[in-house]
């Protein structure tokens, strides 16, 4: 059976692909070393279109009208600039509803594209440039460690790691917030008051790293204007202990915070990387994990929040659970030496 995987890795080579919303410009080449901040591609994004019937404002036929115009395709026109004029007694003109660029012209009419904003595309991390998407994105290969999330805000930073936790269950509230965090990125435990994420703000912190939020901080994460990574999920849940030790153990270092959306068809995490320097470049994480012995899983229900277990057995066929459900099922011994049966469905794969 397929398990779901969660990387957790000290060490290993990150692959990542940044693509553009549209097709744009790519303006960097394989084999060039980035920075998380640095910009690869940008796109005209947000564009209008206008059409024109020339034709039927000089009253010809569209044949005729053609020999009138006074612009080409692709050409750049202001406002009120004399798209076509016509050489009668009583001459009409046809000038530009708008400024923008002649993109299609035939029939008696003519398309200018209008408006729009440029968009940005930046590395994500600091790497080198593995291979180039034409008008449409970059691969990025990275080495260091990586701590994959439940839920991210959008958001990307960089910026040096700092922890604000002794305990994976510690408690995050505003009394830990001073303004010697501005411009770090905070690694703390579980927050339930939405005062905390605006105070971060106000502190001007580069991002937060949390084990977990109550729903009713969701809305200010969601508004927060730096990335916040959730580890665990919602609901009071300690940070595991794989995820709390690689972090903690990390501390002072710079990090790439990109907390982007969970997307199982995209296949995207929210994230915080650690670049770390190495002789050799380790291999890539696997995508794809079917369940084995001595695998480290997490449990994934609420009777057992980020509790951590190692896969003794897998049962042959469908195993009688407690509620009396059938299903596939694994001898799981948690970290505390209790063994127990849990069904796949119920199980995640670290590494």
């Amino acid at each position: 059976m397929i398990a779901s995987t969660t990387h957790i890795l000290p060490l290993t080579t990150l692959v990542r692909t940044r693509t553009l919303p549209v097709p744009g410009r790519i303006l960097v080449r394989p084999g060039q070393k980035v920075t998380p901040t640095d910009v690869v591609g940008d796109a005209t994004i947000g564009r209008k279109y206008v059409i024109v019937d020339f034709a039927q404002q000089l009253n010809l036929t569209p044949k005729k009208a053609a020999a009138l115009l006074k612009v080409k395709k692709d050409q750049q026109v202001a406002v009120k600039e004399v798209l076509a004029e016509s050489t009668s007694i009583f001459p009409r003109v046809v000038v530009s509803p708008a400024e923008g660029r002649v993109v299609a012209i035939g029939g008696g009419k003519l398309v200018i594209e209008t408006g729009g904003s440029t968009f940005e595309l930046t590395a994500g991390l600091p790497g080198i440039v593995s291979d180039v998407v034409a008008d449409r994105g970059v691969v990025i290969r990275a080495i260091g460690a990586i701590v994959q999330g439940i839920y991210g805000n959008g958001r990307l930073e960089t910026g040096v790691m700092l922890s604000m936790f002794e305990n994976p269950d510690e408690v995050f509230n505003n009394t830990n917030l001073d303004v010697n965090l501005r411009g770090s990125i905070i690694l703390a435990g579980h927050v339930n008051n939405p005062a905390v994420i605006k105070n971060a703000g106000e502190v001007m912190l580069r991002g937060m790293i949390l084990a977990s939020i109550t729903p009713s901080v969701l809305p200010a994460v969601i508004q927060a204007p730096f990335p916040v990574l959730v580890i665990e999920g919602f609901g009071r849940r300690p940070m595991n202990s794989v995820a709390f030790k690689l972090l903690t153990t990390n501390v002072r270092r710079d990090v790439t915070l990109n907390a982007e959306f969970h997307d199982r068809q995209r296949g995207t995490r929210p994230e915080v990387f650690i670049p770390l320097p190495v002789s050799q470049e380790p291999a890539e994480p696997r995508d794809l994990e079917t369940f084995a012995p001595g695998q480290t899983v997490r449990l994934c229900y609420l009777a057992r929040p980020s509790v951590l277990g190692t896969v003794v057995q897998l049962r042959p066929g469908l195993s009688t659970l407690p509620s009396g459900l059938n299903a596939p099922a694994a001898e799981i011994r948690l970290e505390s030496g209790e063994q127990v049966l849990v069904p796949l469905t119920n199980l995640e794969v670290l590494g």
